[in-house]
């Protein structure tokens, strides 16, 4: 319900009419799960380098559909964000400016519900940019893995101190590792954790 109210008015800020399909319905069992790379861990002052998504569809990861971008920032790469991603300056010569990376990565999640990894932080990203340019923040459904991995976990050990470390999560769950670290390759991580918690019988997603 409340989701339903702020996007109402969430609507009425939109500047360019042709994204209100953003706030139709979402397709049933079609998700969209993305992950950011950035210049930092602050939304406020840090930028975003890459973006990495995936859709998911019918339990099905749709690789021939995936959405790779690297975006030239505004601000320095900071050290501990350099040790995490391994992307130097010197990688984003070729990077595209954040306005046209956004405006694609918008028509490409479409009205789809969101899925990621402590996605609110991604979110926070994508909206930084999203909102001057089209008044809105993103309306989409979201589901967040590490929140229905606890309740996968907590109904099956009531009372525990749940470890929602992402290595943690797919050692647990026995998903394999898929090399280096970047936002294509967290966001079929992620989409791999997201799929396997879906099919258990207990769970339910909304």
């Amino acid at each position: 319900m409340f989701k339903k109210i702020s996007n109402y008015f969430n609507k009425k800020n939109l500047k360019d009419e042709k994204y209100s399909y953003l706030f139709n319905k979402p397709h049933e069992d079609e998700y969209v799960c993305f992950d950011c790379e950035t210049t930092g861990l602050d939304p406020k002052i840090d930028d975003i380098i890459s973006i990495g998504a995936v859709i998911i569809k019918n339990n099905m990861i749709v690789s021939s559909k995936k959405f790779v971008k690297f975006v030239k920032p505004k601000t320095k790469l900071q050290a501990e964000a350099i040790k995490i991603h391994h992307i130097r300056e010197c990688d984003l010569e070729e990077a595209e400016d954040v306005d046209d990376v956004i405006e694609e990565f918008i028509e490409y999640i479409g009205n789809r519900t969101l899925v990621g990894y402590y996605l609110e932080f991604d979110i926070s990203m994508i909206n930084k940019y999203l909102k001057p340019k089209l008044g809105i923040t993103l309306p989409n459904k979201i589901h967040e893995v590490s929140a229905i991995y606890y309740d996968y976990k907590i109904e099956k050990i009531p009372q525990a101190n749940i470890d929602l470390r992402f290595n943690t999560i797919m050692e647990d769950l026995q998903i394999p590792f898929m090399g280096k670290h970047d936002a294509y390759n967290d966001a079929i991580m992620t989409s791999l954790i997201f799929i396997k918690l879906k099919n258990f019988p207990k769970i339910k997603i909304k």
